[in-house]
This record gives structure tokens, sequence and C-alpha cells, in this order.
């Protein structure tokens, strides 16, 4: 149970899950360099000591893997799993009160602690420029805090019980803001302190913000985390650590005691400044919007703090354990929020968003011996409707019947559905409606367009294990390439405009139709490379669904309207680069090669085995 990050540090070292880096290391890319290639090959937590332009440590990687994660938080899981079981089930609490008589206590007693006489983090007053200052990526418009815990209020209910934390990316430096004044606050839509801030606006007030970093890391988790309805996060963090948050206030902000540092400010009606560009968590930059500028009202660091950073860019990062963790931790919370689901997964290589693979269930009409969804189609409108799932753009859902399914082995998930679904009836959009924030595939900010394919029943079909003869020596799309059972990869032209795209595309589909009945081949994906989609499945997943809006880049082979509901007879899905795309994010080969230095024998990283 660690009343700090420092004794989380000194923990993981004395178990063998940290490394310290004693060079100095410059905190422009080079810092982000390293993690991710600590990272990539399941490396440990690794301890900054020298971070060139500060004279604060830091740290990352802590979370960097599930095993790593379940270490730091090992006397307390099974508790907080507990609470959690019965929040997302209350009527097992009733039904076995004794059972769970513990789980209630936990909870209560890990209630926040008001406690003014301790506040190491307000030991001294620091300026932003004194801080870690990271950029992780070269188009990055500056550095970035990456692990914040953002904390705002009710304005209407002021107190700690009617709180927010949120991880929000904030930006300390470039573009312009003034260093030491102001800092940007990037939030998505469907975020709790939103609401705040709609509440401090029409009430034409400054909306009060706490920005904590550091402290114990079950802090940094609870901002992450999808909390069941009446525990707030702060009782979550308490939960986790086995101690219970403590804050006071400061001028008015909340301050958590133990973080290891402390932004406060204010954000006024109305005041927005440039924010980014920022290498995200989709693999590529999140170009330049206005959001929320804060104006600093005051910064502050405990003694020998240490700054907690990772990197974000295309999965698997990080925030993939995050993302573990967090699923493992809220257990059945989706079955209890939507009745007849079994399962949801956010596809992580897919960059969480963008894709939903769904279990639901088939109930409706047990009586008919023709099955097709039903009850699917009810639960996926719940899906598109909950919270952050509301931002997919592709969600793939089918119900078992004879055999169990996993939606997290992807490819046999996909097969499944691709081997039953009927491409005339059981594909179903949604246009012009909100995407993710980061998403820029669609047709503007938090604008696109979603699709649903629905599956169930007996199998309709064989799924090519090879590419079919219809789709070679085809001029415009070429060189096609099996991606798994039933999906080949074709590459053409760089895309131009969308009404070029429809004229080449359904010129091509013609060929194809011309060329007889392709059954087993029921989806075709349009790329810039043939080889690179089809050399992993987390290449597809990832290239497919980010480059891609349902609305106008799915188009098909016999394609037609039945009463305004669309099919077809092969879907193909035009996942090429658009113009309008956000730009990869790409490594700079010289920051590359240059922290080669701390890799080499004798080094502080020389001994890991990468």
């Amino acid at each position: 149970m660690y009343r700090s990050l420092e004794e989380c540090v000194i923990d993981l070292e004395k178990n063998g899950h940290l490394v310290r880096i004693h060079e100095e290391v410059d905190p422009y890319l080079e810092m982000a360099a390293i993690h991710m290639r600590v990272h990539e090959a399941g490396g440990p937590a690794l301890l900054f000591e020298r971070v060139k332009g500060s004279r604060f440590r830091a740290v990352s990687n802590l979370f960097g893997t599930v095993e790593r994660s379940k270490f730091i938080f090992r006397h307390t899981w099974e508790a907080v799993q507990n609470v959690m079981a019965v929040r997302n089930d209350p009527m097992q609490a009733l039904k076995h009160p004794l059972k769970n008589v513990g789980a209630g206590l936990a909870a209560v007693k890990a209630l926040p602690l008001k406690n003014n006489g301790g506040q190491p983090v307000a030991a001294q007053e620091i300026k932003i420029s004194d801080l870690p200052l990271i950029q992780h990526w070269p188009e990055d418009g500056g550095a970035f805090v990456t692990l914040p815990q953002v904390y705002s209020e009710d304005p209407e209910k002021a107190g700690i019980m009617n709180s927010n934390l949120g991880m929000y990316r904030i930006q300390l430096s470039g573009n312009d803001y003034e260093m030491d004044k102001e800092v940007g606050l990037h939030y998505q839509i469907h975020r709790g302190i939103g609401v705040h801030q709609e509440k401090a606006s029409r009430s034409g007030q400054p909306l009060k913000v706490s920005c904590f970093i550091g402290g114990p890391p079950a802090h940094t988790l609870s901002a992450v985390m999808p909390l069941p309805e009446g525990l707030s996060e702060l009782t979550f963090a308490g939960l986790l650590s086995g101690r219970r948050f403590r804050y006071s206030y400061i001028d008015g902000f909340c301050i958590s005691n133990e973080a290891d540092f402390v932004i406060t400010g204010e954000i006024h009606p109305g005041e927005t400044k440039p924010e980014g560009p920022f290498g995200d968590h989709l693999g590529y930059y999140s170009l330049i919007h206005p959001f929320p500028v804060m104006k600093v009202h005051k910064v502050y660091a405990k003694p020998d703090a240490i700054w907690p950073f990772t990197v974000v860019g295309r999965p698997p990062q990080e925030d993939t354990a995050f993302g573990e963790l967090i699923h493992e931790l809220t257990g059945d919370a989706i079955k209890q929020e939507i009745p007849g689901v079994k399962e949801v997964h956010a596809v992580d290589a897919a960059g969480v968003h963008p894709l939903l693979f769904a279990i639901g269930s088939e109930r409706y009409t047990p009586y008919q011996q023709v099955k097709q969804p039903t009850e699917m189609l009810t639960i996926a409108n719940r899906i598109l409707g909950t919270g952050q799932l509301s931002l997919a753009k592709y969600l793939f859902i089918t119900a078992e019947e004879n055999q169990p399914l996993d939606t997290h082995r992807e490819a046999d998930f996909l097969a499944y559905i691709l081997e039953r679904i009927d491409l005339r009836c059981d594909i179903h959009f949604y246009t012009n409606t909100t995407i993710d924030t980061l998403d820029y595939s669609g047709t503007g900010l938090n604008t696109g367009s979603k699709v649903v394919f629905a599956a169930y029943g007996d199998k309709r079909r064989e799924l090519c294990l090879e590419v079919p003869e219809a789709l070679k020596e085809l001029r415009v799309f070429e060189q096609p390439r099996l991606i798994m059972p039933g999906i080949v990869a074709m590459q053409g032209p760089a895309f131009t405009s969308y009404p070029d795209a429809a004229k080449e595309i359904q010129e091509w589909s013609e060929a194809i139709q011309s060329r007889g009945p392709m059954p087993s081949c029921p989806i075709i994906i349009l790329c810039d490379d043939s080889s690179f989609m089809s050399e992993t499945i987390s290449n597809f997943l990832w290239a497919t669904f980010t480059r891609s809006n349902p609305s106008h880049d799915i188009h098909g082979v016999n394609g037609s309207y039945e009463y305004k509901h669309w099919g077809c007879d092969q879907v193909i899905i035009d996942a090429r680069i658009k113009p309008h795309h956000a730009p990869p994010l790409i490594s700079d080969p010289i920051v590359e090669k240059n922290i080669g230095r701390l890799f080499v024998q004798g080094a502080s990283l020389g001994g890991l085995k990468l």
C-alpha cells in the first residue's frame, strides 16, 4: 500500500521491475523514444534521474505490462474486485448480505479524507517551466502532461463528493500559450468535466480546476476508470491504494496532498486557444483545434517529486495495459448496464474507439425456423448509445448458439460473423452522427458515421483461404493479398476525391461482378499497400478501421437499395489514406540513433534483453 509514487518506485526496483537511467536525457523526443523501445520489448519501468532542463526526476512504463500493474496493486486487487462486483450487481448484496458486508465496509473506509495538516505537495511553489517538458513526437505542438488527474467540482453542488477526476491531456508549452501563465486542456465529448464547465459558463463564472500529477499509482488509474453510478473516482482511488485519498483546499482549489505535483487554475467562459498537434492513440496526430485554456494560478511540487509520464501512439502502448486492467476490474458491468449483452470488446489494435466486437443475445423469436438478427439489433443500439462506446464507428455483433465465442480472438470472431452474415439485410448505417474527437476519417471534428454488421443463424458460406481467381488480373486495384479467411486486400492509386473514388470503385466492382458470384470473399479492402495490410491482423485492424468513414468509404459489388436499406454481394471498404486524414506517427531516425548510447554495454540500459 503505497503512500507515494516514491514508495512504488523503490518497491519496483527492489523486486526487479524498474531500472534507473543515470545519464542525462533530453525531454525533447529522447525520453519518449527510450520508453517506446523498452515498452515494445516488454521491459521494466524506467526512472530518469537526470532530465535535461529540469531538476525533477521522471518515471515511465509503470503500467507497461498487466503483470507489473497487478504487482503494484497486489495487496488490494481482490478487495477492489469484490467491491466492483457488488456495485455492478447490487442484488447479489441483498441475496448474500453476510458474504458482501466486507465489500460495503471497504467502500465506506475508502471515502476521501480532508486533511489540512499534511500537505507535502505544497512544500514548494514552482513554475510550469521548472517541470520536465516532455515532447513525444516530432510534430507535437509542444510538451504535454500524459498522465494527469484533472479535478473539477460541480459548480451547483460544490464538494469532493460532487467532483470529477479524469485523464485529459494538458499542453504545457508551444502554440500561443504564455509560458508559466497558461496551459491547454483537451477533453473529448462525453466527459464529466464538460458538464461542470457548461454549468460554470452558464452562470458566467470561471471553473476552478486542479491537475494532480503523480502520487500513489492508484490515483492515476482511478482517473481513467469507468465507474458504476455512486462510486466516485476518489473513493475508488482509496480502495485501490488501500489508503483514503487525502485532500485539502488552498485558495479555493482542491489539492491532492499526496500528489507529486499540482497545477491549479481557472477556465473562463468562452476562452479557448489552439491546442495540438499531439501524437495520439489511434496512431496519428490529433491536429490543432481550439480547446479551453486554463489560466495558471499556482504550481506546487513535493520535495524530491517524480514526474510520471507515458507515450501515446499506435497500439499497443502502455494504455493497452490500462485497458486490460479496467476490463478485469469492471468485470460484468456492461452486462448490468445493457441487458442481453454478454461481451463488448473495444479493439485495441484498431485504436480502441473505431471498432467494437460484441456478443449479444437472440431470444426474441425462438419459434421461428429462419434465424436472423432481431434482439441483437436493439442491443447494438444500446451499445452505440452508451458512454464512450458511443464514439465507435464499426460494430460487429453476433450471438452464441452452438459454440462459445471470444471477441478477443479477433480473426476467429470476424470469421464467425462473415460465415453467417446476409450482406443484403445485416448491414445497418447511422449517418451524420458523432465519432471520436481524435478520429479524422469523418466529415469534421467529432462528426462522421457508424455501421453495424449483425449476423446470426446458420453458416451461409465457406470463406476463401486464398485469393479468388475473380480478383486476379484486374486493373486499377491490383496486387491482391489474403488478409484472413474471407477478406482480401487490393492495392490501388492514391485517393484524390470522393467523386473520383466513387466512379473508379463502381467501374472496378462492375468488372468483378461480370466474373460471376464470389460468395467466399464477403469483404474486400482497398488500400495503399496490400503487403502491409495483409502482413498481420494488427495491421489490417489498424489501417482499415482508422482510415475509413462507413457512410463514405463502404461500397459494394452489385450494391443496391430496397426500401432505403442498402445491401450488396461483396462489401468494399476504401481504407486508403485520404487528403483530410491526420498524418501517421513516424519516429525521428536521428533520435532513434542517438538513444542507442543508453543500450550499449556499461550504459544504464545495456543489460536489458531487448
